[in-house]
């Protein structure tokens, strides 16, 4: 039978518009719920709120709530993208403002130009509150934070304040010209960042230092005096004047470290049978345990060198070809950091394996970086270094409330440990009729689509999250 003979009783004649507010970003309503519900609106409200000049301009957390919404829903991360949304009266009705409200492109550009150094800094603010609201609603044992630098390409972007030659290169070779912030995470969540030039390495100036201090002090100060505190990170931030430092702020790290020749040299005379194993599931590494003091050094730090015996193929790798790591950390050789893992039961960390597990699990860092940049973008859209830091930090805050979302609202339907992208496809990315009934304003799902996201589940959750500032 030929397709001109298909006679389908489905077969559709027509095509026609409608006045109906019907929206393809139904699921955004759970997470506008969401926003207003924690309690996220005073601390903005708080700390940004002089940048409106006059009652007759849009109101802080409107346009904040807007630029959530915006990078959540992910089409787009041009500045343009608001004009297109402030034509959509089904859109503005998902996000709870009316089409006058929405925020134009020029509206937006103008709330970034507003932003001073100064101001961007309290940005920091807002990450540290919220990182101290997912402790107390956590309460784990261990606080194990990752720092590093995440470079971001804008090396198609015309020429920007602070997109300088990155230490990362292309596939196809040549240096990335971007920015280099340097990121604290706690699990999934970026706890603390500074946003930087490109040309900034890892341990540039102090910055590392001011960074880790003032961590610990708001631990210490604002969740619990005791609580037990881990830094891991990788070669790059290998400084005696880092260790000192955490040594003196009574926490623990595990840290990557340079392979000089006097340790190679040294390697060479340990008879084989002194080696030990360390498997995980993905790759077998020969250990040697020793305690190493550099010359200008002024106790001994212990030391593991690891090779790893398989490459990334999974092929056995001859002796002099395998990958090679020092790790150094002062678990199990500064008394009282270790006296603390003994009290809280956390025996484990202090242990060869769990040493090397947790310098291992930097991995799990690295994927919350690639995470960010799925969520939202490594080009940033303006030409001035203040208004692109700004941007940044409202992308972490955003990330950080969707990593939040997942978990508080949304775990049920999705995994807590998907990516953005999953999320859009099979919550935000859900149609819905935005109708007016008893002057009330409700949102209507097809059936079928109502149940496969337990939208019912996800509205209850929205409304009753954790309190932000709560205890």
């Amino acid at each position: 039978m030929s397709r001109n003979d298909h006679n389908s009783k489905s077969k559709i004649h027509h095509i026609d518009s409608t006045d109906e507010r019907l929206t393809s970003r139904g699921g955004l309503v759970f997470f506008v719920k969401y926003l207003s519900n924690i309690g996220l609106y005073p601390l903005l409200n708080r700390l940004f709120g002089t940048m409106r000049k006059n009652k007759k301009g849009q109101r802080v957390w409107d346009i904040f709530k807007q630029i959530f919404c915006f990078l959540l829903d992910g089409t787009s991360y041009h500045i343009t993208r608001f004009d297109e949304l402030k034509k959509d009266e089904a859109y503005a009705g998902i996000v709870e403002e009316s089409t006058d409200d929405l925020a134009s492109s020029h509206a937006v550009k103008r709330f970034f130009r507003g932003f001073s150094y100064v101001r961007v800094w309290l940005f920091r603010r807002v990450l540290q509150t919220l990182f101290i609201w997912r402790l107390k609603i956590q309460k784990p044992p261990i606080i194990v934070l990752g720092i590093d630098v995440m470079p971001m390409d804008n090396n198609d972007a015309v020429k920007r304040e602070g997109v300088e030659p990155t230490y990362k290169s292309r596939t196809s070779g040549g240096k990335v010209k971007g920015f280099a912030p340097l990121q604290v995470n706690w699990g999934p969540y970026i706890i603390d960042a500074v946003f930087r030039g490109g040309s900034k390495h890892s341990n540039h100036g102090n910055t590392v230092e001011t960074t880790v201090k003032h961590i610990v002090g708001l631990i210490r100060q604002k969740y619990d005096k005791d609580a037990v505190i881990l830094l891991r990170c990788d070669a790059g931030f290998f400084d005696q004047k880092l260790m000192q430092q955490w040594e003196g702020l009574g926490i623990a790290y595990v840290m990557g470290g340079k392979i000089y020749d006097d340790i190679r040299h040294y390697l060479s005379a340990v008879p084989t049978d002194c080696w030990q194993e360390y498997e995980n599931k993905e790759q077998i590494w020969d250990y040697l345990e020793m305690g190493d003091c550099r010359g200008s050094w002024k106790q001994f730090r212990r030391m593991f060198y690891c090779q790893a015996r398989f490459d990334e193929n999974d092929q056995m790798v001859l002796d002099f070809a395998r990958p090679d790591t020092v790790i150094y950390t002062n678990l199990g050789v500064d008394e009282k950091i270790t006296e603390q893992f003994h009290k809280a039961r956390l025996d484990r960390y202090l242990t060869a394996a769990g040493i090397i597990e947790t310098y291992h699990q930097q991995g799990s860092d690295e994927l919350v970086h690639r995470a960010l940049k799925e969520f939202g973008s490594e080009r940033l859209p303006f030409k001035r270094f203040t208004q692109n830091a700004a941007f940044y930090y409202c992308m972490l805050v955003a990330f950080f409330l969707y990593e939040a979302f997942k978990e508080d609202v949304a775990s049920e339907v999705v995994p807590v440990a998907c990516y953005a992208n999953t999320l859009r496809r099979v919550i935000i990315d859900t149609a819905a009729k935005i109708i007016k009934s008893g002057g009330q304003i409700i949102v209507k799902f097809y059936a079928a689509a109502y149940n496969q996201i337990k939208a019912r589940t996800l509205w209850e959750r929205a409304l009753n999250p954790p309190p932000l500032l709560a205890g």
